[in-house]
């Protein structure tokens, strides 16, 4: 009895603690989901900023946490291969695919609609040829004419302006370093010539925007332009400058100047754009130039930048506005007999990591018609041999690099692109400092992820299969230069039935003939000053 009685006695303890984990776990979950519930609900009820939250306690929350996931779920289960906005997965999976160097070829036959309006295709020839001479992948830059000492032979693919502070450190190391495998050109963007430009070795092309960082002083919109610290500049970068872009205008926001907080600022931003630090202020961007104010002047500015960088190439960039103004320009220039070498056309389409969505949405022309009103004035005018055009918008394939250059370009860049091969996954993220590539951020945590060595394999070989596919194109086409290229080359679906080349949707002007007097009426009558239409095409 007595083993027996204290086997008993014993049991409860024994059992208590057997049991007791599996027991009173649950009851501890739930009385831990029920007091979050009834914490979140009181919350709820007392804020008064959001009516769902206030009117379904807890429940309504559910709506906030879908807005947030909202992007992620349209892109990886939605939206289809041709979906996507700014851009589809089609066009994201070829540029991964050719950045890590795998197979890009795709089976079992096209995507896309081709009987759908505004589908595009090249006319290829019964006696395809072959792009074989290097240098017919290039173009040189540089009007001697102008005073330009030192042309420059530019990839007729390259990566476009994107600011350090915008980009992390370790993405500019990448691009750079990418640039200087493939032997083509790296825009700074506006926000000067970084540290992180100049250790990889590749070609520059120096962005002077509005704030002249890099090659000015002074505070917000009274900052001015320096020659002798853009000459300090081009000379501490030992010859890694090429060519200078005067920032006029971009595409994502014509017109529209740009604001760095002050805490943002770090010592190497700093540096780069010759600013004091610790910082008194934010960093202001004026939304035009102080060093001119007419076409005359830009025409001016243009020749005594040319003058100071010891002979560099050097361009506008603009997103077209008023087509008025261009051609005023572009008779400037015929007038005075100096010029820019090169004019960037930007398209509305662009890209940029912040703006307003009504200066992104509804501002400037896109690339077409800006590009080809570029065109029309300069061959019009007889310049075009003189004056290159770099195009630039939303290019990520061979295929865009040969329609732009039919339609009168004579080297094409991209941003976005080359950003998507540095691993950009599109999370429109930009604008937060959270990027989650470390591409666009100044977290060091988020900016570690990023390897600059293996990402700058990536650049090369995205260039490299990209320029490949173009010059491709070119030889079935039936040439064997990207020269020869003309808009009859390309053709498009106007509508349901009917075709054209591009030729026909974007009329090409006869060279001299605004000097003549034998141009298209409206735009003769555009660069005679007798009429400020602002039209493009009927």
């Amino acid at each position: 009895m007595c083993g027996l009685t204290a086997t008993v006695a014993a049991s409860p303890a024994v059992l208590s603690a057997s049991v007791t984990p599996m027991t009173f776990a649950p009851a501890a979950v739930l009385g831990i989901l029920t007091a979050g519930y009834w914490s979140i609900g009181l919350q709820d009820i007392k804020q008064d900023s959001h009516a769902i939250r206030r009117n379904f306690p807890v429940i309504g929350n559910m709506r906030y946490i879908l807005e947030t996931i909202r992007p992620e779920l349209r892109q990886y289960i939605v939206e289809s291969d041709s979906d996507g906005r700014p851009f589809s997965r089609l066009q994201r999976a070829q540029i991964y695919q050719r950045a890590k160097n795998v197979n890009d070829t795709l089976p079992f036959g096209t995507r896309l609609d081709v009987y759908a309006t505004n589908h595009e295709w090249a006319c290829h020839s019964m006696y395809p040829l072959a792009v074989t001479d290097e240098n017919a992948k290039r173009c040189v830059v540089g009007a001697t004419e102008y005073g330009t000492k030192q042309p420059y032979s530019a990839s007729i693919f390259n990566i476009s302006a994107m600011s350090y502070g915008a980009l992390s450190d370790n993405a500019i190391l990448a691009l750079n370093r990418g640039a200087q495998l493939g032997g083509f050109y790296h825009n700074t963007g506006e926000g000067g010539v970084s540290q992180f430009h100049r250790q990889c070795g590749g070609d520059i092309v120096w962005n002077v925007g509005t704030g002249y960082f890099g090659c000015g002083s002074g505070e917000g919109d009274k900052r001015v332009f320096e020659p002798a610290i853009m000459k300090e500049t081009i000379d501490d970068c030992q010859g890694k400058i090429k060519m200078i872009e005067i920032k006029l205008s971009q595409g994502a926001k014509p017109g529209h100047g740009g604001l760095l907080p002050k805490s943002k600022i770090t010592k190497s931003i700093a540096e780069a754009r010759k600013l004091q630090y610790p910082p008194t202020g934010d960093c202001h961007s004026p939304a035009r130039h102080s060093s001119f104010s007419n076409h005359h002047e830009l025409v001016e500015f243009i020749s005594h930048v040319r003058e100071v960088s010891g002979g560099l190439p050097v361009g506008v960039k603009m997103c077209v506005g008023d087509p008025a103004e261009v051609a005023a320009f572009v008779r400037a220039i015929a007038e005075m007999g100096q010029g820019p070498d090169f004019i960037t056309v930007d398209g509305a389409e662009g890209g940029t990591g912040a703006a307003p969505p009504e200066l992104t949405d509804h501002l400037g022309l896109p690339l077409e018609e800006g590009l080809v009103l570029v065109r029309n004035l300069l061959v019009g005018a007889g310049l075009k041999d003189r004056i290159k055009i770099n195009a630039t918008g939303r290019i990520t394939s061979g295929f865009s690099i040969v329609k732009n250059i039919a339609l009168g370009a004579d080297i094409t860049s991209a941003a976005r692109a080359f950003m998507m091969s540095l691993g950009c996954i599109q999370a429109l993220k930009c604008n937060t400092n959270t990027c989650p590539t470390g591409i666009t951020t100044q977290n060091p945590e988020l900016m570690f992820g990023l390897n600059p060595e293996t990402k700058a394999i990536r650049v090369y070989h995205y260039h490299s299969k990209t320029v490949q596919s173009a010059s491709d194109i070119v030889g079935i086409i039936g040439h064997d230069a990207f020269s020869k290229l003309s808009p009859k080359d390309i053709m498009r679906r106007v509508r349901q039935g009917k075709v054209a080349t591009l030729s026909t949707a974007f009329p090409e002007i006869q060279p001299n003939s605004l000097l003549e007097g034998s141009a298209p009426e409206r735009m003769q009558d555009m660069w005679d000053n007798r009429t400020s239409h602002r039209w493009i095409y009927e």
